[in-house]
């Protein structure tokens, strides 16, 4: 008799993709410097699409293809910039270009122009800026480093590990209520506590940064990812959707898988620029 294939269910479907999803995201980070420049343009890319289609599902006229050329661009100039490809001079270009968004609602016809540029910048701020930042993250030794990228990568998790844990156990005490009821003082607590003992861990074996740089990208990341987990609920919420996707099954969208290292990444550029 033939068996009967049964389709997998929503736990399953989700366990699958976070397995492939995790083996393929680390190894983008891990093989080299070019296989982590592609895995995060194309994150780059996806999740601006998806803003602006949120946007655009709302009512809202975006320049979805100034946007992505745009962030897309930024994303490419920051690698180029750090491996040493071109000059900062390049940065330069920045603001100009930006202005093109400008240019552009000129012919486009559409109603509220400057409501659709400001969309289409704050498309291009929220993500490509923060992606494009992640480069010099990845070069910070002078080299590209897999382990500072893999290692924030881990601690991100670390803290939404600990802090679904502690919640479920000991949370009582809501943090934001009024954009996301079911986070609590007390997972957040655990998320710090987690993220911190990992981070010891990793300074045992990732040596690019020494033990009191990871305890501070730790407590960085403790506070600065779940806040960016609010900002991105908080838009969610004003666009009355439940996830800004379903690309990844089981997960959401991008903005729902990296809404913590979207905010995360310009707050530990500018500390790990600072003191290391």
């Amino acid at each position: 008799m033939e068996e009967i294939r049964k389709p997998l269910n929503n736990l399953q479907l989700r366990l699958l993709a976070g397995v492939l999803g995790g083996a393929v995201f680390v190894g983008g980070i891990y093989l080299s410097e070019w296989t982590f420049f592609l895995l995060f343009l194309v994150l780059t890319l996806l999740g601006l699409l998806e803003f602006y289609r949120l946007l655009s599902a709302k009512g809202f006229q975006p320049n979805r293809v100034i946007g992505a050329l745009l962030g897309v661009g930024l994303y490419v100039m920051g690698f180029a910039i750090k491996h040493d490809d071109i000059s900062s001079d390049w940065l330069f270009l920045v603001p100009p270009v930006m202005l093109l968004a400008l240019i552009a609602e000129l012919y486009r016809k559409k109603e509220q122009p400057f409501t659709n540029v400001a969309l289409t910048l704050v498309g291009v701020f929220y993500i490509a800026a923060p992606f494009s930042l992640l480069h010099v993250l990845a070069f910070l030794p002078g080299r590209y480093s897999w382990q500072i990228i893999l290692g924030v990568m881990f601690l991100i998790w670390a803290s939404d590990t600990g802090a679904y844990a502690a919640g479920k156990t000991f949370g009582k005490n809501k943090l934001f209520p009024r954009i996301s009821p079911g986070k609590t003082w007390e997972g957040w607590v655990g998320g710090v506590l987690l993220s911190l003992g990992v981070a010891w861990i990793l300074s045992m074996f990732y040596h690019d940064l020494a033990l009191w740089h990871w305890l501070g990208v730790a407590v960085l990341v403790s506070v600065f990812g779940v806040l960016g987990d609010l900002v991105e609920s908080m838009l969610k919420r004003s666009l009355d959707v439940k996830d800004s996707g379903t690309l990844i099954p089981g997960h959401g969208g991008i903005l729902d898988r990296f809404d913590s290292l979207i905010l995360v990444v310009p707050f530990l550029v500018a500390f790990l620029e600072l003191v290391h």
